[in-house]
């Protein structure tokens, strides 16, 4: 077999092997949080699993596209150059996607929270005064204006 065809062969097995390992852990470690976020287990293991099938899908996908080399490989060291930008940009799309995926449920999950909420996100310090606010100008005709000599509900000044 020429290089090429083991270049291809490695680069399916560790690309196909990371992807399983990556699901796994995803599978098992995200159900906890997919449970937080819908509060419901029988709908978190649905999204988790139909996660783990776009997952799956998205990056077989990508490796099967990216698995294409055009040029002659002359060389085991010029094998392993090109496994590794492979292999790397394999792992740069499985971090896009998990980066893609918890950054979309922490979305959901916080206006979930914030719908649920009872109080407001931060407690009043203290309550400003009422102030009432009048037009500045003689009232229209055959309306009372403000009182005169001070604030609402305050004595006139003796004469």
């Amino acid at each position: 077999m020429d290089i090429k065809v083991w270049m291809y062969l490695v680069y399916l097995a560790v690309s196909i092997g990371l992807t399983i390992w990556v699901a796994r852990a995803l599978t098992r470690n995200g159900l906890v949080f997919l449970a937080e976020v819908f509060a419901d287990d029988r709908l978190a293991q649905a999204v988790n699993n139909l996660l783990v099938v776009g997952f799956y899908l998205l990056n077989l996908g990508y490796v099967t596209v990216a698995m294409r080399h055009s040029e002659p490989v002359g060389s085991t060291s010029a094998a392993m150059e090109e496994l590794s930008l492979k292999i790397g940009l394999v792992l740069l799309v499985l971090g896009a996607l998990h980066f893609f995926n918890v950054y979309a449920l922490g979305r959901y999950r916080r206006s979930r929270l914030r719908q649920f909420a009872t109080q407001p996100p931060l407690a009043p310090i203290g309550r400003l005064p009422m102030q009432h606010t009048y037009p500045a100008g003689p009232p229209p005709a055959g309306q009372p204006g403000p009182p005169v000599g001070g604030s609402p509900g305050s004595t006139p000044p003796a004469r």
